[in-house]
Formats: structure tokens, sequence, C-alpha cells
């Protein structure tokens, strides 16, 4: 089959290109996103594959269905950035990644965790510049803390278990509590409680209309004075000004983020020659105590090749006409909607 792959990098090419041979399929790489503007460059397409800035709103969908696409094959788990209800009228299929590796995401939730409470981001650049003073760089112990997980899928009960390795008592939130976090101990609470007991809370929960914004005004309110905020999973959970709002008041101790909602015209680009317009991001970056990483998390050799070989799995189980395990249905998400 032949296939548009947009919004692509050379470790994309790289790693999807190993599979498409294996499976037979011809790619067609392009750099630029896919959106309404775009959608030329998929003209005669039965496929494209798309990543999680790539727009395909109804718009860009019914540009897409005039030309002859009729399968979207997502290289994510998300799909939050398809309209599947328009998919779904114009008859197009779409599969997606479930799980690539939930230890790549956890794992890296854990190194943001430890860089903002120890400071070693700031460390490094005083060494380099001959400053070997340590005053501002104060920590806590992370044995004997709070950490509240909202969300506690694969990343949130991965994460659940290094963090019981580090002695921390675990809160979790999720209308499905996980067997595999009960049985570490975890105790499931209702939001309110989590984020007023949680010495750091921690966002593994997909992007809906429902979890928007999941972090308010009101949310920050009910948090812990000084409390630590990570998010590796998508942008939109986190109201940034009242992020922002918390950090001024000293009611967020911490941030990381490795997502954020205005991300599709920043992250995965090269940015350092130009003056960046995103007045609210760049706010973001002037506090001493925000960490921010460029949506790498699930960035590992390990996910990219689990990406790669399910999405090129997908591709054929469609060609052949077989039914996709990991395909995303209209029906199934509205379920699953009601969840974080």
């Amino acid at each position: 089959m032949k296939v548009a792959v947009f919004n692509t990098k050379e470790y994309d090419r790289q790693f999807l290109g190993v599979f498409a041979a294996l499976y037979g399929h011809e790619l067609v790489f392009f750099e630029t996103r896919l959106t309404e503007n775009t959608t030329i460059l998929a003209n005669g397409f039965p496929a494209v594959c798309v990543f999680i800035n790539d727009d395909l709103n109804a718009n860009t969908l019914r540009s897409l269905a005039s030309q002859g696409t009729k399968l979207l094959a997502l290289r994510s788990a998300g799909y939050n950035h398809v309209d599947l209800s328009v998919a779904a009228e114009l008859g197009m299929t779409v599969v997606r990644v479930p799980a690539y590796s939930p230890y790549a995401v956890a794992e890296h939730t854990v190194a943001l965790i430890l860089a903002l409470n120890r400071k070693t981001h700031r460390a490094y650049n005083r060494v380099r510049e001959g400053n070997f003073s340590i005053e501002g760089l104060q920590g806590f112990d992370l044995f004997g803390s709070t950490v509240g997980i909202v969300g506690t899928g694969k990343i949130g009960a991965i994460l659940a278990q290094i963090m019981k390795g580090f002695g921390c008592n675990l809160l979790g939130y999720d209308l499905y509590p996980n067997k595999a976090c009960l049985e570490l101990g975890m105790n499931y609470v209702e939001l309110p409680e989590l984020f007023a007991n949680s010495d750091i809370i921690s966002l593994h929960c997909p992007l809906t209309p429902e979890s928007h914004h999941l972090i308010s005004v009101q949310a920050v309110d009910q948090m812990k004075q000084g409390a630590m905020l990570i998010n590796t999973s998508r942008g939109g959970l986190i109201d940034t000004q009242a992020a922002i709002d918390g950090l001024k008041s000293g009611k967020i101790g911490y941030l990381g983020l490795d997502v954020y909602e205005q991300e599709a015209d920043l992250f995965f680009e090269d940015l350092s020659n130009v003056v960046i317009q995103d007045d609210v991001f760049q706010r973001l970056l002037a506090f001493p105590n925000v960490l921010v990483t460029s949506h790498q998390a699930f960035f590992t050799k390990n996910a990219l090749t689990n990406i790669a070989e399910t999405t090129l799995a997908n591709i054929t189980d469609f060609a052949e006409g077989r039914v996709c395990a990991n395909e995303v249905k209209l029906d199934k998400v509205r379920v699953a909607k009601t969840t974080v």
C-alpha cells in the first residue's frame, strides 16, 4: 500500500523504513504537518500516517476523503487530534499504537521529578561556569512523600511501581482502579483529596472533553502549598494560565512539563534562531522552578521500534482486509471517555 507519512524526522524515516520493507509497503515521507492546507500532498494516497501534532479536523478529513484516502494510521496512542465523528461519517478507518513503551514515559516522569527536586539542571549550569555554591539547590527526600497519580493505566501503574521503590505513599484517581496499583498499597481517592494531600501530582490520563483543563484554577487552589506538578501526558490537561498563577502564588512549587497545550507550533522544531511568539510559553520558561522538555518522554529506541512495527502491522491488516485490533471505533471511544 502507498502511504503518505506526515510530520516526519530522520528517526521516523529510519525506524518506519525498516518495517515498511518487511511488510512490503511504499512510504512517501513529508516533513510538513498534515493540516487542511497540506492535504494536497496526500492526493491519491489510500492511507496517511500521522503524528500527534497533525490536525485531522473535519475540513482536513473531508479533503483527504475526496482525494481517495481511506485509512488514517496514527503513530501515537492518543487520538484527540482526530475528529472521529467525521471520520466515521466518511467511512474512514482510524488505527493507532495503543502501547509502545509505557516504561519510557514513566521513566521520563521520574527524571523530571528528580531534576526538579534536586535541581540538577541548575547545578549543571553552575558548575560549568565555575560556581560551586549549593545555595538554592535544596531538595526533599522522596522517601515518605506522597505521590498522587491521575490515571492508573499502564504508564501510571509503572510510575506507581517506581515511586513505591523510592518509599513513597501512593494516591490514585481513576474510575477503574488498577489491581496492580492496589497491590502496591495505592489508596484511590477523589481528585480534591488527591490534590490536597499529594506532594507530587503526576498526570497520566488521555485528553478528552471531560479531562480538558483538568488542572484548573479550582484544582490549583485545592493543592498542597508548594506541590510538584508533572505532566507527561497531554498538554491540554493543564490550564497554562492557572499553572502560571499557581507558580506566582507558590501553590505550585515545581512544574515539570513534557507537553504543552499550544505545543504544535513549537515542539519537535529547532527554533533557536527565531523569536518565539508564544508569550505564555515564554512566561513559563522565566520561572526557575519550571522544567520543560519537548515531548520527548516517549523517545527511546524501544518505543520507536514498537511504534514503527505496530503502525506497519496496522496498515497491513487494513490492506489485507483483516479486522485490526488497534482500530479506534467511535462507540468504544464514547465509553472510554467516561474515565480519565
